[in-house]
């Protein structure tokens, strides 16, 4: 059992809660609760350890089980250390370090629906918009530069196990505009002339969804084809960019399946 707050495994979880470079450095991310943990193994991401303590449940008592089947490193650690190391207010007991294993692009194949969340500073609204992509058949998540690190623990917590379901490649826009060829590219804007009901998403294609303070950045709009809005007859000017993703994407999944 870990006793010791200095114990290297616990000074990892604590840089790996902190900045994108502690992550990048150590090539691993932080996982925190059952639910999570669970997602993880079922899709078989590589795992490097995970701490448990006495306030596990039997739900997650199970999973420490399954973990050890599996050949997945597993140490007890006490209760207060344990918190104290946490990223989230109320600890379930477990958390579990994992390979920061990203897709480099190169695994995606023939692309036909690609998000591209451009300026996403906000940690649920980048989770919700990875969890979205998963749900509606999205291939692949790219990353511009300026949008907040997909593997930060307030973004994995958000994404509810999407993480492990979908390719996410964080990219500079040259590389984005390289992968995006054959693609017809739409971004989400206020300003857009063309409705998102009128657009036709049944061709394969790349969605910008760029943050709510700055909107879509410069190469954003400059890699775009088509600027798309949502009608909105109440008097609301924009929707949450997590809510605006979703409510494109899944667009495309109905003009998709009516085509089929």
């Amino acid at each position: 059992m870990i006793l010791s707050p200095h114990n290297p495994k616990i000074k990892l979880i604590r840089a790996l809660a902190g900045k994108p470079r502690e992550r990048r450095d150590a090539g691993a991310f932080l996982a925190e609760g059952v639910r999570l943990v669970e997602d993880a193994l079922a899709a078989d991401w590589p795992f490097l350890y995970v701490l448990f303590s006495a306030e596990l449940s039997n739900r997650g008592k199970k999973l420490i089980e399954n973990l050890i089947e599996h050949g997945v490193e597993v140490e007890e650690v006490t209760s207060g250390i344990l918190r104290s190391a946490s990223e989230t207010e109320s600890s379930q007991g477990i958390a579990a370090v994992l390979k920061l294993s990203e897709a480099s692009g190169s695994e995606t194949g023939q692309l036909n629906f690609v998000l591209i969340p451009d300026q996403i500073r906000d940690p649920g609204n980048l989770g919700t918009l990875i969890r979205s992509a998963a749900a509606a058949g999205v291939q692949a998540v790219f990353i511009p530069p300026e949008t907040t690190d997909p593997f930060a623990p307030k973004v994995v917590r958000a994404g509810m196990g999407a993480h492990f379901r979908i390719n996410i490649c964080r990219l500079e826009w040259e590389a984005i505009s390289s992968k995006l060829s054959g693609l017809a590219t739409y971004l989400a804007g206020a300003d857009g002339k063309v409705s998102c009901w009128g657009a036709d998403f049944r061709q394969p294609l790349a969605l910008i969804v760029g943050g709510e303070a700055d909107g879509a950045s410069e190469p954003a709009r400059n890699l775009a084809n088509i600027v798309v809005n949502i009608p909105m007859p109440g008097k609301i000017e924009s929707l949450n960019a997590g809510v605006a993703g979703a409510v494109l994407m899944f667009e495309v999944v109905r003009q998709r399946s009516e085509a089929l």
